[in-house]
């Protein structure tokens, strides 16, 4: 896993919810592999691989609301997983659930409120 890699798993709300959930991250981590797109699933995966180029840590202005929690775990860098976490800390109203630090991982569950 690169530096800038970040895998999303989402549970929780639905597709709406995945998606804004998603797009907070984007101004941080520059697009995903694909947003969350099945409105039947009960859990929902978005992998960002690159990092945005702008310099600045400047996701979560558009992200959109809530309609329900939404359990986030954040996984990649050190690095990674705090950018995503302050991120959505910024565009949500989130609570830290907890961190598990492998060798060079780590993640990060998050519950963000509508």
């Amino acid at each position: 896993m690169s530096g800038t890699q970040l895998t999303v798993t989402l549970s929780g709300g639905g597709a709406d919810d995945a998606r804004a959930v998603v797009r907070a991250l984007e101004g941080t981590f520059g697009a995903p592999d694909e947003l969350p797109a099945d409105g039947n699933a009960t859990v929902h995966t978005a992998t960002f691989d690159g990092e945005r180029q702008t310099g600045a840590d400047g996701g979560g202005a558009a992200s959109g609301r809530l309609s329900a929690p939404v359990t986030v775990t954040v996984q990649g860098s050190p690095e990674a997983v705090r950018r995503a976490s302050d991120t959505l800390s910024r565009a949500f109203t989130a609570r830290d659930d907890g961190t598990a630090s492998g060798d060079q991982e780590q993640e990060r569950e998050l519950l963000l409120e509508p």
